[in-house]
């Protein structure tokens, strides 16, 4: 990452979707952009779980407008995300292909521990730095809220509630009407949801205690405009401001001083939700961080952008580390298979190929017999299911789906993976490398690369030179490696072989 690279982070919320753009400097984040839009898209999905076309079309004209912005930024400099809505809705694929084409770059439908983990780490960037800090990171968001427990940087536990300020406002004030009644039925519902995941909190410090996003701030700054102290949301004061709300009797009656206008109709779920966490995870203040889920999304552009000496900050590689202790068969084979696909791609010298790509690659290779833990027969076809139902934190769900795709497609028929092959040239080059360097390891040791010389000629046509007696003095590896130019033949990828 070079410094004065602009890097942008979309967030499609529930109730806004926001743009942040900050320009990388020695290490830091500085902003220079931040665009927020109400779009209450949430609120747009009716009882089928379909987004309504008003809310579609809400979405598309905000994100036309933010792709104008996005203009010039290259795919690795932004990063879109889509959260609960999205997850939930039925019909996003109609939202998303438009959605796509208007803002210019990809949008990923993150899970909601993948939320948890950009909140935790978007909250802790912001935070002084104190490595060995107990922190409660609670994020109330349109549909989801997310609660995260970690020490300093690293998250320790974390889930995601299907509970969130405008769907609790849709639910139990459809009418209007603020009661005490509504609110305690709210209130139970939330602790319903929490209570089912206490124990996994059990043992964290509520000492530091961080709230995120829009619900939180905004209950914050009217708190603060009564008299309480700045950025701080206290159980006495979240149960005036209650009171206040059952006064009113109406939403539409709701003045709170310090509370924007976009925040009246939703303001009464979160207020709920809120009260029920600190019911039910007994702590008795909490602080507003300035970090988010954005901040989080942008930390991660700049980790996957980090070259070979700084790849232990790269999320994604602590999954696969975590994913070979719990599910690794031959962890040896799998570094040895990853060299040797690495030394084959790095000959043909690829054009379009890009670091990820590589990366990919290895991370594919690694992982590859990893389905060996549940079974022998299909473990190819195991060791994918792990990688996309698996929690994997760090990769995007498309990353996720070309690595099981990878791990599916290394051994047996490439007719399972043959329109992907078509489709995506990188991914056919990728898996060419990652099939080939099983062969060549196929004895569980290392192979003989320096009698082997590849070389891409063009497009579709390579070419492998082989040192002298090389074929007799490996007779298996030959063997495989004539299959399996036969088999890639038929899919119009041309290996010749010629003696040196």
């Amino acid at each position: 990452m070079k410094d004065g690279e602009r890097l942008a982070a979309v967030d499609l919320g529930s109730n806004s979707f926001r743009l942040e753009i900050s320009i990388y400097n020695n290490g830091h984040l500085q902003r220079v952009d931040y665009i927020k839009e109400t779009v209450r898209q949430g609120g747009g999905l009716d009882a089928d779980g379909m987004l309504t076309e008003e809310a579609m079309e809400r979405g598309w004209q905000c994100l036309a407008r933010f792709g104008e912005r996005l203009q010039g930024f290259k795919p690795q400099q932004v990063r879109a995300l889509a959260t609960q809505t999205l997850r939930e809705a039925r019909n996003r694929a109609t939202f998303l292909q438009k959605a796509q084409q208007l803002l210019g770059h990809p949008i990923e439908v993150i899970s909601g521990q993948e939320e948890a983990r950009l909140i935790y780490q978007g909250v802790s960037y912001l935070l002084p730095l104190n490595e060995a800090e107990e922190r409660l990171v609670i994020d109330i968001g349109g549909r989801s809220t997310e609660i995260i427990a970690g020490v300093g940087q690293t998250p320790r536990e974390a889930i995601s509630l299907a509970q969130g300020s405008v769907s609790w406002s849709q639910r139990f004030f459809a009418d209007g009407k603020l009661t005490a009644k509504a609110f305690a039925k709210a209130e139970v519902a939330a602790n319903a949801q929490i209570e089912e995941w206490l124990d996994r909190f059990a043992g964290h410090s509520r000492e530091h205690v961080y709230g995120a996003s829009g619900t939180m701030a905004a209950v914050a700054q009217v708190l603060h405009q009564l008299g309480g102290p700045e950025k701080t949301v206290t159980r006495k004061g979240l149960a005036q401001l209650r009171a206040m709300l059952i006064d009113m009797q109406y939403i539409d009656r709701i003045e709170l001083p310090g509370l924007r206008e976009d925040r009246r109709a939703v303001i009464s779920g979160g207020v709920c939700i809120l009260v029920s966490l600190m019911d039910m995870l007994g702590f008795a203040e909490l602080k507003v961080s300035d970090g988010a889920l954005r901040q989080g999304a942008l930390l991660d552009l700049i980790q996957r952008e980090a070259d070979g000496s700084d790849a232990q900050r790269d999320i994604r590689q602590k999954s696969v580390d975590s994913l070979l202790n719990r599910f690794g068969y031959d962890r040896l084979q799998g570094d040895r298979l990853a060299r040797t696909a690495r030394s084959i791609w790095q000959a043909w010298k690829l054009p379009k190929a890009t670091g990820q790509d590589l990366q990919i690659l290895q991370w594919a290779a690694q992982l590859h017999e990893i389905g060996i833990s549940i079974a022998y027969e299909r473990y190819h076809h195991h060791g994918a299911y792990i990688i996309e139902h698996g929690d994997c934190p760090g990769f995007l769900p498309s990353e996720r789906s070309r690595l099981a795709q990878l791990i599916v497609g290394h051994r047996g028929k490439l007719k399972k993976v043959a329109a992907q092959i078509d489709a995506d040239p990188i991914f056919a080059w990728q898996l060419l490398c990652l099939r080939l360097a099983l062969l060549l390891c196929n004895a569980r040791r290392e192979p003989e690369l320096s009698a082997l010389h590849w070389s891409a000629v063009k497009n579709q046509n390579l070419r492998l030179g082989i040192d002298g007696d090389w074929p007799e003095r490996h007779p298996q590896s030959y063997y495989l490696l004539q299959e399996e130019i036969a088999a890639w033949e038929k899919l119009g990828f041309h290996l010749k072989l010629t003696p040196q």
